[in-house]
């Protein structure tokens, strides 16, 4: 009989052990290893504290709308309490976006069920996305220093947003008609498409519209997202050639690409320095784009069927904001 008993005290302590490594990821814990806290949430912990700060009235507000919505017959306070903190709920949807696990790994490392993993991202990440549309800004022409231009880029405009786009791969529709419609020729795979505009002056991200079936032209999603009517009136687009024509869409005319090669003409020097210059100008999207693209809820394949895709990428352009901004 004391043999037995101590089988299950030592059974009992090694639930209790796994119990409590499946926790690591909670905020007690991860913080205090702030290298560790950037690799697994791609921000730092003062970043983190200041988007918990910001989160946290949205989220009551959130709460309370839930638990008071019509139709509801407990009693408010009544049920099983959440197990995971708004705080680690928090820090569970940044290491999701972050890492991009399954919902049972998840789980698994905050010390609870897959569901309670799922429904805390279906929680917390619309409230995240709010706070990263709040991050962007379109540049106001009266702020800020503008850029002494290359002598080169003369006829671009001064001011201006860069604009660019990537993809992420999706599973494949099982229609086959469908599945063609979502089929990119350029990446070889089924893909979503996303358009990213950032203000050259410091890479912050300015718009991000929703996304879009793969094959989509970039100039077709750029015209269709509006972004080049609510550009103030000074302030320009500069895109790669994808955008060829974005001088004509835009409203004053204040658009520019690099300059293609004649056909059948060998390119001539001097558009040769002048893309080179342009390209450098460019340069801090395809920065923007690598950041964004460190988290994994934007590099894996897709594994939502090509649902809430713009809330992911507006909720990571934010995390990316805060990061930009210190």
């Amino acid at each position: 009989m004391v043999l037995l008993d101590k089988r299950h005290n030592k059974a009992n302590e090694g639930m209790l052990a796994e119990r409590r490594t499946t926790m690591i990821l909670r905020y007690t814990c991860l913080s205090a290893s702030p290298a560790i806290f950037r690799a697994m949430t791609g921000v730092s912990v003062a970043q983190f504290d200041a988007l918990v700060s910001e989160l946290r009235p949205r989220y009551v507000t959130a709460e309370q709308q839930r638990l008071s919505r019509p139709g509801r017959t407990r009693a408010i306070g009544g049920g099983h309490p959440f197990t995971l903190s708004a705080r680690d709920q928090m820090l569970l949807t940044v290491v999701w976006l972050r890492r991009y696990p399954t919902n049972a790994v998840l789980g698994y490392l905050f010390g609870v069920s897959a569901p309670t993993a799922r429904r805390a991202v279906a929680r917390v990440l619309p409230l995240v996305e709010v706070a990263g549309l709040d991050t962007m800004r379109l540049p106001d022409p009266g702020q800020g220093h503008r850029h002494t231009l290359d002598d080169l880029l003369h006829d671009t405009p001064v001011l201006a947003v860069i604009i660019d786009t990537f993809e992420q791969r999706v599973q494949r529709p099982r229609d086959p008609t469908e599945a063609r419609a979502w089929y990119s020729g350029k990446q070889k795979r089924h893909t979503l498409k996303s358009q990213v505009a950032i203000d050259e002056r410091d890479g912050r991200i300015v718009d991000v519209p929703p996304s879009v079936r793969g094959p989509t032209a970039d100039i077709t999603l750029l015209k269709d997202s509006g972004l080049l009517a609510r550009l103030p009136a000074e302030v320009g687009a500069l895109g790669d050639l994808a955008y060829v024509g974005i001088a004509e869409a835009h409203p004053s005319g204040l658009g520019a690409t690099p300059r293609r090669k004649p056909r059948g003409k060998p390119r001539p020097a001097e558009d040769r320095a002048y893309n080179t210059a342009f390209a450098r100008r460019r340069i801090p999207v395809e920065h923007t784009i690598r950041r964004l693209r460190v988290f994994e809820a934007l590099t894996q394949t897709d594994r939502h069927h090509r649902r809430g895709h713009t809330m992911r990428t507006r909720a990571v352009a934010g995390l990316v904001n805060h990061c930009l901004s210190g």
